[in-house]
């Protein structure tokens, strides 16, 4: 966390009227000081703790791509932003088959106000700002549920709940770049789409929730090679939307 914000943003410079942001609700791992979420310290760095990849993703469209970014500072396993208050998963107490019994009990009200009201006030701030065009979602998924599951051939999916009109244009576009696309993939807008049904669909914003498998973005190399692309496929998009 910077300065006790569960958020940063960044390339705020060059944001202009009508151009493209990216927000990423679960670009890190951090667990501020005074919460024991009682689990091993490796599994802050697996895919339950943090959507792996997506941080340098963001840093570098904001940075070199022009797309400023609003970025968490908290891990999802301490507030999931990307989840209403009212839900569970809020404060989840399981993810991928381990329990997380530092949260069973916990204060929800308390991490509610430090973090995931913040985190939304300040989103909301930054969109009215920018005025965009097209949102950006950023996500990442693992090839493989470690608790069973089928394996995800997709290295690129786009979620949507009920606007899909930049969605269906990007699935198009991803495609022509010879890359398996999943729709609605792994996981469905139709249930996750949180941020985006409160941020975009609510204002009528067109965006793109983009999902990337993590093993595409595992390295500076990936990342890089994907902030590249997205600037490049979801530009495009943002002119037909």
């Amino acid at each position: 966390m910077i300065d006790g914000l569960p958020y940063r943003q960044v390339g705020m410079d060059s944001m202009r009227p009508g151009g493209l942001v990216c927000v990423a609700d679960h670009a890190s791992n951090h667990v501020p000081a005074g919460i024991d979420l009682g689990i091993d310290r490796a599994l802050l760095d697996d895919h339950i703790a943090v959507d792996i990849g997506v941080e340098g993703i963001a840093d570098r469209l904001a940075r070199r791509h022009n797309i400023p970014a609003h970025i968490a500072t908290v891990s999802r396993l301490v507030c999931d932003f990307h989840r209403k208050e009212d839900e569970p998963g809020v404060v989840p107490t399981e993810s991928d088959g381990h329990l997380i019994p530092g949260n069973i009990g916990a204060d929800i009200e308390k991490r509610l106000d430090l973090y995931h009201r913040p985190y939304h006030a300040a989103l909301a701030k930054f969109i009215a700002a920018a005025k965009p065009r097209m949102i950006i979602a950023l996500h990442s998924f693992t090839p493989k549920l470690a608790s069973g599951g089928a394996d995800r051939p997709w290295e690129v999916a786009l979620l949507y709940n009920q606007d899909d009109r930049a969605a269906q244009h990007a699935m198009r576009l991803f495609r022509q770049q010879g890359l398996t696309v999943g729709d609605n993939e792994p996981y469905s807008g139709k249930q996750l789409n949180a941020t985006m049904d409160r941020h975009a669909e609510a204002a009528g914003i067109p965006y793109c929730t983009v999902e990337i498998r993590q093993d595409q973005i595992a390295n500076e190399a990936g990342q890089a090679r994907w902030a590249l692309m997205l600037a490049d496929v979801l530009g495009r998009v943002a002119l037909e939307v």
